[in-house]
């Protein structure tokens, strides 16, 4: 019993920073044109997470484009600036996507 509580209380503190950096993304409205596992308007946050796995600067590069926007590595579509998004919460959904797998 007590091995069982231990698990369920692992798993959720597992878990919760995840579904609070969702909350996050959804609070800034990242996931009107982003999902975690597929395209929308958007790459999914897997996809993203997958092209940048190993990228020592992805977090830092990741935020900027969050913040600033973007154009060209994921297709014609732009990605628009986000001016809402603080430094701080720019780089906790980019540490966030870089942490999906």
């Amino acid at each position: 019993m007590k091995r069982t509580l231990l698990i369920m209380a692992a798993l959720a503190t597992l878990s919760a920073p995840a579904l609070a950096d969702e909350a996050l993304a959804r609070s800034k409205n990242c996931m009107a044109c982003h999902a975690v596992d597929k395209k929308l308007v958007g790459p999914s946050y897997k996809d993203i997470a997958a092209k940048y796995a190993g990228n020592a600067q992805a977090v830092e590069m990741l935020a900027g484009k969050i913040q600033k926007g973007g154009s060209g590595v994921w297709g014609a579509i732009p990605m628009p600036a986000n001016p809402q998004v603080n430094d701080a919460d720019a780089k906790k959904l980019a540490a966030w996507v870089m942490g999906i797998k």
